[in-house]
């Protein structure tokens, strides 16, 4: 009775204002779902922002009250509009004591700000003090609003409190602290480090929910360092095991399929870890085949899960059965009537004939239907299957298609994308250089300004090089072919510039070497090439220039030419141009036709452009030039180092790059600027002590500043002057409290993913005998296939039907001894070489030790606090390698005794998991480090030197280094 009369004080609070809001609330929404414009919504969520500003001043506002405004505020500010003065209010509302107003200000909070807005610091402490709260609805608050709210350098400040919780009694509380773990590892890596240790404990929780909560920062682990958590295979594959067969709470299933998303997290991490490695991959076949055995094809989840798995089967050691499988599976979605179903499919095909190319014939009419659906979308991912699969026999066809689709779109991106993959096919595949310098033309006409310059450079080369052989008929055909196409395409209006200038080029070139066209005729193209394009100097540049080659090939020859008006009329116009490059081309234009036949043919050699071009350096030519202008009497050459008043310049300099290294600004984070070295302080040392400090070197740009400098003194002068710094390895934190981490993490190394060994095998995935499966059978009942599509299967697939017909004969005569032919198709996939990781001996790991890992001996790879050296004090010491451990640094203290007394020394789970059972793991940090402190330098030197500048009236700047050289000569 007592919920009945709940429910209907709800419905009644519903019928009033809609849930416990206001009508006034209901009235906004409403009002602005019946704005007809976004200038009407501006000016009712402009009123609407005045009467909350003042509403939200009036101190006398109620509780329940202020939970309304502050929704109202958080879809002001989801609009679009700023509502910056509320912000402070939600921040006020995270400290209230009651639940509802509490979990409301933590969502206005997490919806306003972000983890580097300056009000985040007031909801760092309110998280730290609801971390420890006894309702665990509280803490499920906190931890969602730390998941968005902490960042790099408050994360040490909340981090001891989640890693208690991860043993908290409550699975909500556990699971978000997984969660926050994560998501500090995704922000900080090296924040949690020590911590990953804890992942493997979650992943034997009682609560699936956690473990499936633990099984995305395990994803990450792995893709980083698989090699880790090879281990882990095992138990992997039992939990998807118990998953797949509906051992978990039917609270887990979504559309009556068992946790279809720990499910398909499981096969991702399945698939990373299988990658070229046999062993692991054999744990998985039973599992995947009985997934695909109990794949529900009715529903959109279900053949995600199928989808998953044929992902798996393509990353891991391939397995014929498996492979036999996932293609009856991808054979389905291509059927499907569903666009959805069928770009899955056409996904799942390209993956599978990166390992077996054979299967993709099974299926050439499917996807001919999709290249020509009018879904583009699905076209487009047909094109990616066809650019896998192409090959000599089938380019042509394929690339055809590509430009012919390239055409139609308007795409800019998508258009760059299609017409470097026909580049790039027709220079793997090209079956004639005739086709290629045709088909580059169509990528060029239609796309040009979108292709590479590169790829223009390389047609000319192609060109002009020619088959690459002793063939000189064949070499001039190919010219001769080049020059008939490009003057049938010049005349086109709107030719890309990088199109005109390979046309300009080919005609200076070859345009008259065949004799087909005459000189004259040549010229005149060229003239309304440069016409045409006024504005742009480059091809104007390749006109010009193509022009006087044919000049130069005439005059050589000894034909007599004259200048054509047009001509006469371009060379008077780049005289006049404003840039030197047309002018220089123009006059020496002018000068060559003034030239005799020998001159010319020493100046511009016929069909030189293959010809390397040698670079005399010591431009020994002039020997002779420089020994006559000296028997002259004229002056020897001084070099520049020799020269009076170098010196003294190059030591100003080196002083004036000390001076801007110590005055100019600096925006480095609580950077000190450093003064210049003087020279008196070279001949002063101190000792210091070994035991608690190190030198430590100086940051890069201050090197970088002063590795010219003349009078730098030595470094262990230096050194001994201004003394030496705190060694600060293995901190973590830069700004704030200081916590220290210990001296020697983990390091952290890179991932490197193997591929499959038979990925680029040709054979040995098929099964001997043909599945029943063609997409042909079911067009068979209603209209028979094209003769057209027939064609362009044959065209990409091959001769498919007459390799099918022989497959079905083979098929009937070995009916009876299948098993032999499943063993010869099982031998042909395994006798491919398969290039496997080399991992060093180790003993065998034992799944049940899943306590914190092994601390590497190697020192920290990069001191987080290199950027604060300045703070105590320049030293130019000798360089110490990072990678040099520090002698005689003792223990640094736990990182968690900063933040709080009482620490855990343990953190213990429960398992109900055979595989992995219980676990304990202790791990305590003590250590002490008295560091003696120094003071720093003075800064009398850098303060002398700045008063002096300013009484100059000038400041030196990176900017203009000479500036002192300009002014005091």
């Amino acid at each position: 009775m007592e919920q009945l009369r709940t429910i209907g004080r709800e419905l009644a609070m519903g019928s009033q204002g809609g849930w416990g809001q206001s009508k006034e609330f209901l009235d906004l929404v409403k009002s602005i779902g019946e704005a007809r414009s976004k200038a009407e919504e501006d000016r009712i969520i402009a009123r609407e922002l005045e009467h909350l500003k003042r509403r939200l001043a009036d101190p006398d506002v109620p509780r329940r009250k202020m939970k309304e405004l502050l929704l109202r505020l958080v879809y002001a500010e989801m609009l679009g509009h700023d509502a910056s003065f509320g912000h402070i209010h939600a921040v006020k509302m995270t400290h209230d004591e009651s639940l509802p107003l509490k979990r409301t200000g933590y969502l206005a909070v997490a919806l306003f700000l972000d983890e580097r807005h300056d009000l985040v610091i007031l909801v760092v402490n309110t998280i730290q003090k609801d971390l420890r709260s006894d309702n665990y609805l509280v803490v499920c608050a906190a931890l969602t609003a730390a998941c968005r709210l902490i960042g790099e350098e408050a994360i040490p400040a909340v981090l001891p409190q989640v890693v208690e919780l991860l043993a908290h009694p409550k699975e909500a509380v556990r699971k978000k602290a997984v969660m926050a773990l994560h998501r500090f590892y995704q922000r900080s890596p090296s924040s949690v480090s020590h911590l990953v240790s804890n992942f493997r404990k979650r992943l034997c929780d009682n609560d699936p929910g956690v473990m499936g909560a633990t099984l995305c920062p395990l994803y990450d682990l792995i893709l980083e360092e698989p090699n880790s958590y090879k281990d882990l295979v095992v138990s992997f594959v039992n939990i998807l095991k118990q998953v797949a067969e509906r051992r978990l709470p039917t609270s887990y299933d979504y559309h009556q399929m068992p946790a279809p998303f720990i499910q398909i997290k499981l096969l991702k991490i399945l698939a990373v870890l299988g990658s070229g490695d046999k062993q692991a991959s054999g744990h998985m076949y039973t599992v995947l085949g009985d997934i695909f055995r109990k794949g529900d094809t009715a529903s959109n989840i279900g053949n995600a899960i199928l989808y998953e798995c044929i992902c798996c089967i393509s990353s891991i050691f391939p397995n014929p059965k498996m492979l036999e499988a996932a293609a009856e599976t991808t054979s389905k979605f291509l059927k499907s009537d569903s666009h959805n179903l069928k770009y899955m499919g056409i996904d799942a095909l390209g993956r599978l004939i990166k390992i077996n190319p054979d299967i993709a014939e099974e299926h050439q009419l499917a996807v001919i239907d999709c290249l020509e659906d009018p879904d583009d979308t699905l076209k487009r991912k047909t094109f990616e299957l066809l650019y896998k699969m192409t090959k000599s026999t089938n380019v042509e066809v394929i690339v055809d298609r590509m430009i012919e689709y390239m055409i139609n779109i308007t795409d800019h991106h998508y258009k760059t994308e299609i017409a470097s993959r026909c580049v790039e096919l027709a220079e793997q595949f090209a079956p004639s250089n005739q086709w290629f310098i045709q088909t580059m033309n169509k990528v060029f006409e239609h796309a040009g300004d979108l292709v590479n310059i590169r790829v223009a450079h390389n047609l000319m080369r192609l060109i002009a090089e020619g088959f690459g052989e002793e063939d000189e008929g064949a070499d001039s055909q190919l010219r001769s072919s080049a020059v008939d196409s490009y003057l049938r395409i010049v005349g086109e209006p709107k030719l890309p510039s990088s199109f005109l200038q390979i046309i300009c080029w080919v005609l200076g070139e070859y345009g008259t070497a065949d004799g087909k066209y005459s000189a004259s005729y040549i010229i005149g193209k060229l003239c309304d090439v440069a016409e045409a394009h006024l504005t742009d100097d480059t091809v104007k540049a390749y006109a010009i220039s193509a022009i006087l080659k044919i000049f130069a090939f005439e005059i050589a020859l000894g034909r007599k030419i004259d200048l054509l008006p047009e001509c006469q009329t371009l060379v008077d116009e780049l005289s006049a141009s404003h840039s030197t490059d047309l002018q220089q081309r123009a006059y020496e234009l002018q000068a060559l036709l003034g030239l005799d036949k020998n001159a010319v043919e020493s100046v511009m050699p016929a069909d030189a452009s293959c010809e390397d071009i040698e670079v005399d350096r010591n431009l020994s030519f002039l020997n002779s030039y420089v020994q006559q202008a000296l028997e002259n009497g004229a002056s020897p050459y001084i070099p520049e180092s020799e020269r009076s008043g170098v010196i003294s310049v190059g030591s100003y300099r080196s002083q004036e790059q000390q001076e801007t290294s110590a005055h100019t600004l600096r925006f480095e984070a609580y950077e000190m600027p450093k003064p210049s070295l003087p020279l008196a302080t070279s001949q002063t040392s101190i000792s210091t002590p070994t035991t608690d400090l190190v030198p430590v070197p100086e940051t890069g740009y201050y090197k970088e500043d002063h590795q010219t400098s003349r009078s730098q003194p030595p470094g262990d002068a230096v050194s001994g002057e201004f003394g030496v710094k705190l060694r600060l390895d293995g901190v973590q934190k830069k700004w704030g409290r200081p916590t220290y981490s210990s001296s020697t993490p983990s390091s952290s190394t890179s991932s490197q993913q193997t591929t499959n060994g038979t990925s680029h095998s040709d054979g040995g995935g098929s099964s001997s005998q043909p599945r029943e499966s063609s997409y042909g059978s079911k067009r068979q009942q209603g209209t028979e296939v094209s003769a057209e599509k027939q064609r362009l299967a044959a065209s990409l697939f091959g001769s498919a039907a007459a390799k099918a017909d022989r497959k079905a004969q083979a098929s009937r005569k070995t009916a009876k001894d299948s098993p032999s032919t499943e063993k010869v198709a099982t031998t042909n996939v395994t006798a491919q070489p398969v290039k496997e990781q080399v991992i060093p001996a180790a003993p065998p790991p034992d799944l049940l030790d899943l306590g914190d890992e092994p601390v590497s001996s190697n020192p920290p790879l990069a001191d987080p606090f290199s950027q604060l050296e300045g703070l105590l004090g320049p030293a130019s010491a000798a360089p110490v390698l990072s990678g040099t451990p520090a002698t005689g640094a003792s223990k640094a203290p736990d990182l968690m005794s900063i933040f709080s007394d009482d620490v855990p020394t343990g953190v213990a789970s429960g398992s109900t998991d055979p595989t992995l059972g219980d676990v304990n793991s202790t791990s305590s940090h003590k250590g002490a480090t008295a560091v003696a402190s120094k003071k720093g330098p003075s800064l009398q030197d850098a303060l002398q030197k700045d008063a002096t500048a300013r009484q100059v009236g000038v400041t030196p700047t990176g900017n203009n280094p000479n500036l002192f050289k300009d002014l005091l000569g």
